[in-house]
């Protein structure tokens, strides 16, 4: 067949990927996209055979080309018109989708062999190429001499299986991906029903004492073993093995700042921020009768909570649900919890509901358990998760350094995000008395 046919039947497979992708992070069905995530299987490796293709063919134009060292040479005087600048004649591809960029990748990654400057050129003019919104890390390959970027096959690996892999705190939160720096007013990323007439308009909203919000550049890591990446030798094992790694710890991450983040070089997490901590009548203390009594629940904190905010949900350590609300009993030590308040956690899984509300249980390093925790500690959240807001570009670099401390290389996947309360009102501590 012509090249041409094949030309064309890539850049079919190429915008029915980019639609299958899209399709994929705009559902909220992890089944749906489980079945897209098969179908892209399937178009990726399509795309893989032509792009094969299409290479013979440019190595077959590329041998005719070069004449033989024993040729004699003829017309002399005539300048052959082959282009001379391969760079600029395939600015246009899209190179970090390629075999040869990502077997580059893998070579850097696993040995240190630095990808060509002639591919790092081709990857820097399609970058170019791109809305700046698309430029995933441009902000890091700035800061970050020597960074290279991952190939979009890991990247939609990453996506996706961040999107159906959820951390049991960051499947709850709204995300965004908006442009850092800006001050976007509250009312543009929520709002409030009211009704209207021809005559008038509803007014602009506001969710609370802050007006307006703003995302910052913080830079994260992720940093990754060398001994694990050497052993893999296929690329399509070692594409998919960085993406789990870089995925779950990102899901970890994403799930403590969104707890107990600073918001100096990293998201505002729930337990540093004032509008909280400080909120009058916010912070609820009990002792260890009262945690385990479900009347004291009634009476301590749900009383206290507005009717707007029940419909929130719970952040408790793991131990304090084990060892105080799934052991509420009687006077007679028979267990009540499931009967009092509904509570249903089973065994291995990190989710559940106490008093209908939705659980999220976290390990000790993200919320201390109650026995463990010190006087006034925190040890639940009660939260409403979709008034906090993680704004993210999927946009990951890679890094490779030396470690002289403990004599081993460490490869680093850099990515830029931050997060924050937009409302704090429906947010209530739970401390120990």
């Amino acid at each position: 067949m012509h090249k041409k046919y094949f030309e064309k039947r890539l850049a079919s497979l190429m915008k029915k990927r980019d639609a299958l992708t899209k399709k994929a992070l705009a559902s909220e069905s992890i089944e749906e996209v489980r079945a897209i995530n098969a179908e892209l299987e399937d178009v990726n490796s399509d795309i893989a055979d032509v792009q094969e293709v299409l290479a013979s063919y440019d190595d077959e134009a590329e041998s005719r080309e070069k004449a033989p060292a024993s040729a004699e040479p003829h017309n002399s005087g005539i300048v052959a018109s082959f282009a001379t600048n391969p760079v600029q004649q395939r600015s246009d591809e899209n190179i970090l989708e390629s075999k040869e960029y990502r077997t580059a990748f893998m070579r850097y990654i696993q040995r240190g062999i630095a990808i060509p400057a002639d591919m790092q050129a081709r990857v820097s003019a399609y970058m170019d190429t791109l809305p700046a919104e698309q430029r995933a890390g441009d902000a890091i390959t700035t800061e970050n001499a020597g960074s290279v970027v991952i190939p979009h096959t890991v990247m939609r690996d990453i996506i996706n299986t961040v999107r159906t892999s959820y951390g049991n705190i960051y499947a709850k939160v709204r995300k965004t991906s908006v442009a850092g720096g800006v001050e976007y007013p509250i009312g543009d990323l929520t709002g409030e029903f009211h009704w209207i007439t021809e005559s008038t308009v509803s007014p602009e909203q506001d969710a609370g004492s802050i007006g307006s919000v703003s995302f910052k550049y913080n830079t994260a890591e992720i940093r990754i073993a060398q001994t694990f990446l050497s052993a893999l030798l296929s690329i399509e094992a070692f594409e998919a093995e960085i993406s789990k790694v870089i995925a779950k710890a990102y899901m970890k991450a994403m799930d403590t700042v969104t707890v107990k983040g600073t918001g100096v070089g990293q998201p505002l997490g729930i337990l540093n921020d004032t509008r909280v901590t400080n909120a009058v009548g916010h912070t609820i203390a009990l002792t260890a009768a009262e945690i385990n009594n479900w009347t004291a629940w009634r009476k301590k904190f749900f009383a206290k909570i507005p009717v707007g905010y029940r419909t929130g949900e719970f952040i408790f350590n793991q131990s304090t649900v084990d060892a105080y609300l799934e052991t509420m009993a009687d006077g007679n030590n028979n267990p009540i919890f499931r009967q009092a308040t509904g509570l249903e956690v089973n065994e291995g899984d990190k989710s559940g509901r106490f008093f209908g509300k939705g659980i999220a249980t976290v390990e000790p390093d993200i919320l201390a358990d109650f026995d463990t925790a010190s006087s006034s500690d925190v040890i639940g959240i009660f939260w409403q998760p979709d008034e906090y807001i993680i704004n993210e570009n999927f946009g990951f670099m890679m890094r490779r350094y030396y470690d002289e401390a403990r004599n081993k290389w460490i490869n680093k996947a850099l990515t830029v995000c931050d997060g924050k309360l937009l409302n704090a009102n429906g947010v209530y501590l739970i401390t120990k008395a």
